[in-house]
């Protein structure tokens, strides 16, 4: 063999060898990162894994914590029901007792007699009213009736009525804009729109209230609003004011048993909306404003009218 020829194949061995070299170094290389990758898809799905994990003892734990806050609802319910219930009947005999005695001998004893007889009878107006309000916000929860087509066109109006001497004795002003066709319990949209305009009625500084009604569509609900410019509510207490038996005025100052904002706060919950208080145009007197549902479209009221959302309530 010539001397090129072995210097041709030993360049060829060399060149070989280096090809096999990079070639073992790039598989290297790859398995390398191949492993990598494995690894940090098998970290990946262990983390995922944890992370349902997590989210499945998340949600068990907080379906639990929700149906004991169910149950406890519902106990706190039976139990204000049943207590305010069986309250009323020994109340009613002790106010019987009570009026019976000022009628008789209300002016023939002395003053301190007098007094006393007005303490007792004006203690027992107080329990009967709180009575009857904690059984109102009992009752809220236990409405099984399903929800209908209200118009508070029609509905409004008669709670107004209802209010007539109060709206007269306090010569109030009450403005009521157009108003929707909403989805929900008559009655207690009733109560609802009677406490808040009660209030607006009570809450003021000795001149006669103007109380304004209002409705603005959003979205799939509308906004309503009861507004009055009377004594106002501290932004600080916007919150407080819905919670059971918060009082943010002595009983003497202000009539009530502190549970008329909490019935109403619960009405509109059930309805799946919202209820805060804020100050009214001007920084005068008090706006309380609420989301309800709207009625379907075409829904039927009563008399055979139907609901549109375009033009309100159509006479068939």
């Amino acid at each position: 063999m010539s001397g090129a020829t072995r210097h041709r194949d030993v360049g060829l061995r060399r060149r070989d060898r280096g090809l096999l070299a990079a070639l073992g170094l790039g598989a290297l290389v790859a398995w390398s990162r191949g492993r990598r990758a494995r690894a940090e898809r098998h970290r990946a799905l262990g983390e995922a894994r944890l992370a349902r994990a997590r989210a499945t003892v998340a949600e068990r734990t907080l379906a639990t914590h929700a149906r004991e806050l169910e149950r406890s609802n519902r106990d706190l319910e039976q139990f204000a029901y049943v207590a305010s219930h069986d309250l009323s009947e020994p109340l009613r005999t002790v106010s019987g007792f009570v009026r019976l005695l000022e009628t008789r001998y209300k002016g023939r004893l002395d003053e301190d007699a007098d007094e006393f007889i007005h303490f007792a009878v004006d203690g027992v107006r107080r329990m009967q009213r709180l009575i009857d309000d904690l059984l109102q916000f009992s009752r809220v929860g236990r409405a099984e009736a399903g929800p209908d087509a209200v118009d508070l066109t029609a509905l409004v109006p008669e709670v107004l009525e209802g209010l007539r001497d109060a709206i007269d004795r306090s010569a109030a002003d009450v403005q009521v804009d157009a108003l929707p066709v909403v989805l929900g319990d008559g009655p207690q949209l009733a109560q609802l729109f009677q406490n808040l305009i009660s209030n607006a009625l009570k809450f003021t500084d000795g001149h006669p209230p103007h109380v304004r009604i209002t409705a603005e569509p959003s979205a799939e609900r509308w906004q309503l609003a009861v507004v009055d410019d009377g004594i106002g509510i501290d932004p600080s207490a916007a919150g407080r004011v819905f919670q059971m038996f918060q009082r943010l005025h002595s009983a003497e100052a202000y009539d009530g048993t502190g549970i008329g904002l909490a019935i109403c706060e619960r009405i509109v919950e059930r309805h799946g909306g919202r209820i805060w208080v804020e100050p009214g145009p001007g920084g005068v007197g008090s706006a309380f404003r609420f989301t309800l549902p709207r009625a379907p479209a075409a829904a039927e009221l009563p008399g055979g009218r139907l609901v549109d959302h375009a033009e309100g309530v159509l006479d068939t």
